[in-house]
């Protein structure tokens, strides 16, 4: 889906290269809850974090909070985050980093060899905030609370909200706010409570939703120029409409601050809200653990989902490819296509680096994955028809064709499919012809897609399909 304005005005700022002087470019962890050296990047002021429960996403942003001298509050120290125990013993343990300083690439470690934890005092200086899941726990269910609720109290003290966070919770709940402040009680001066109002009646955090309280208290938390926000699990206690609202404001953040956002999700929503290069999967395999850069919402909550089991999974680039894809095995392969999943998986790059690992037999279930015609040939992978993009191969054939027998499966006048078809392919970009032809023809871009796939592979013969259909099976056979 279309990227949100403010999102898109962020990635312009950050195409410039002229800003963000403070930035965490790289981390790595090695011999540290599974972490065996893998590298992750941070290519994006705001990067999602993905992957399974126990993938290691707390990890990463518990690291990175280690990477700094916090230069304003709170300074976090790996033996807080991960103690040795009675059941574990750290060894030979190291957190290795980059930064960006100005113009200057510099990098860092914390490690600890033996008993110490070494290297704190080299670490550089930069604002941290860590929002951890502390944030979801109920008011009235938190540490020294339910105090405050059964005593007789008063209020102490309070910090209103300015109107720009007013106006920043209203727009992310969906709901208009008349004020909201955080509170302090006479029983305890260190607890604070958030009060809302709305319709002109006021309620506590005690009686708050906690999508309220866990939004309320994440604006009134310090976005601080040029620091690292750490956010785990973002997404919990709201529901999509305000996840989308909520990556849209750190998008306006992040570009007025020149702040940098890591944060950890489970979340479509959040992950359709950012670009390709914003988004990191942890993908567990046989042998440990890869990073997976540029990764599509669809790729990812089928790697965290197993409520499909295809015997095997073939990757594509975008919808369109799999769509592209779906036709030449439905027409040809129909008995191999029921028994495959096809998964767009987002960047051509991502598609070479999981070919490789096709190549090694690195997945758990059987994978074949597919590149689009316009791509090199790459280790692993297995092109798909025509040498050009799936738009252009498609388009092009069915021109040199009259267009066959599209009119018919969308129902329109012959005359009206071959001017809109043509008047499309006068676009110089042929990402845009499809959605062209589809508002000519008052007809809907996915089916009319699907209807020129179907009738594109009705012109093709078995044998022009026939390398496709044994890249799959030769994947089912192996395994």
């Amino acid at each position: 889906m279309p990227h949100s304005d403010e999102m898109r005005r962020l990635d312009t700022k950050w195409q410039t290269g002229n800003a963000w002087p403070k930035r965490l470019e790289w981390l790595e962890v090695q011999n540290l809850r599974g972490w065996d050296g893998q590298r992750i990047q941070f290519n994006f002021p705001i990067v999602a974090v993905v992957g399974e429960n126990g993938s290691g996403k707390s990890t990463i942003l518990q690291a990175a909070a280690c990477a700094y001298q916090n230069s304003s509050g709170i300074t976090w120290f790996p033996s807080e985050f991960f103690p040795e125990t009675a059941w574990d013993t750290l060894r030979h343990v190291r957190l290795d980093y980059g930064y960006q300083e100005g113009d200057r690439h510099l990098s860092g470690s914390v490690r600890k060899p033996t008993t110490r934890w070494l290297g704190h005092p080299d670490r550089p200086q930069r604002r941290v905030e860590y929002i951890d899941l502390s944030r979801l726990q109920p008011v009235g269910t938190r540490v020294g609370y339910a105090r405050i609720a059964k005593s007789r109290h008063a209020e102490a003290s309070a910090t209103d909200f300015v109107e720009d966070q007013v106006s920043r919770l209203s727009e992310i709940m969906g709901r208009r706010y008349d004020y909201a402040k955080m509170a302090l009680s006479d029983i305890d001066q260190n607890r604070e409570i958030p009060v809302l109002s709305k319709s002109g009646r006021g309620y506590s955090g005690f009686h708050q939703g906690s999508g309220e309280t866990t939004i309320a208290e994440l604006i009134q938390s310090d976005l601080p120029r040029y620091g690292l926000i750490l956010i785990d699990e973002i997404e919990s206690s709201l529901h999509p409409r305000a996840q989308r609202r909520l990556m849209r404001d750190l998008a306006t953040k992040a570009r007025i601050q020149e702040c940098q956002i890591i944060l950890t999700t489970h979340s479509p929503s959040v992950l359709e809200e950012l670009p390709l290069s914003a988004r990191t999967y942890i993908l567990e395999t046989e042998n440990g653990r890869e990073i997976a850069n540029g990764v599509s919402p669809q790729f990812a909550m089928t790697k965290m989902d197993d409520e499909l089991h295809p015997e095997c999974e073939l990757y594509v680039e975008d919808v369109r490819s799999g769509i592209f894809l779906s036709e030449i095995l439905s027409k040809h392969a129909k008995e191999l296509f029921i028994r495959c999943a096809i998964v767009p998986y987002g960047s051509a790059n991502l598609g070479v680096a999981l070919g490789q690992l096709a190549h090694n037999r690195r997945f758990r279930r059987p994978t074949t994955v597919f590149l689009d015609g316009d791509q090199d040939v790459s280790l692993g992978c297995t092109t798909l028809p025509g040498g050009d993009a799936p738009e252009r191969v498609v388009f092009q054939r069915l021109r040199k064709e009259n267009w066959g027998h599209l009119w018919t499966r969308i129902g329109r006048d012959i005359a009206d499919v071959s001017d809109a078809c043509s008047r499309a392919m006068v676009l110089q970009n042929h990402h845009e012809w499809l959605l062209f032809a589809a508002n000519q023809l008052m007809y809907g871009g996915d089916v009319l897609w699907q209807s020129m796939c179907a009738e594109w592979a009705s012109m093709t013969t078995s044998a022009e399909a026939q390398y496709i259909v044994d890249s799959i099976q030769e994947t089912l056979i192996d395994r």
